[in-house]
């Protein structure tokens, strides 16, 4: 968000309609964008959907919706490919407790609270579900 705000040259508000706004969080990366380098000395979290992650340094943890996290040296292994998980049980627990925190702090709801996992559609079968509709005027 932080990064959308300095682009539109906006002000992320305070209020909307009389009632505080959680304050914005994270640091926009259009200076990475122009080019220039990036302080990444903070964690950076994401949520979507359950999908959840941690980047800290060169560490990488992440977890699909209710499934046991996954950490990863992302400068060693840039494809993510050896789970370090159970090498360094105590990193994840570091990095999972910050995300906890700043889960709380942003309102991201827990895994288990969240709607079902929807089945992903292979693009071809979506493709051929929107022709059908087309042909049939639908």
């Amino acid at each position: 968000m932080a990064t959308f705000v300095e682009v539109a040259g906006a002000k992320h508000p305070d209020t909307y309609e009389g009632l505080p706004v959680q304050p914005l969080e994270g640091k926009s990366l259009l200076p990475v964008f122009l080019g220039q380098t990036c302080d990444r000395s903070a964690p950076i979290y994401w949520e979507h959907e359950g999908n959840r992650a941690v980047r800290l340094g060169p560490w990488k943890l992440v977890a699909r919706h209710q499934q046991n996290w996954e950490l990863y040296d992302v400068e060693a292994d840039r494809t993510e490919l050896e789970n370090l998980a159970t090498k360094y049980p105590e990193k994840v627990k570091e990095m999972s407790a910050l995300y906890d925190v700043w889960a709380k702090r942003c309102n991201v709801l827990p895994p288990g609270q969240l709607p079902h996992e929807r089945p992903t559609v292979p693009a071809k079968a979506a493709t051929t579900a929107k022709e059908s509709a087309r042909r049939s005027g639908a």
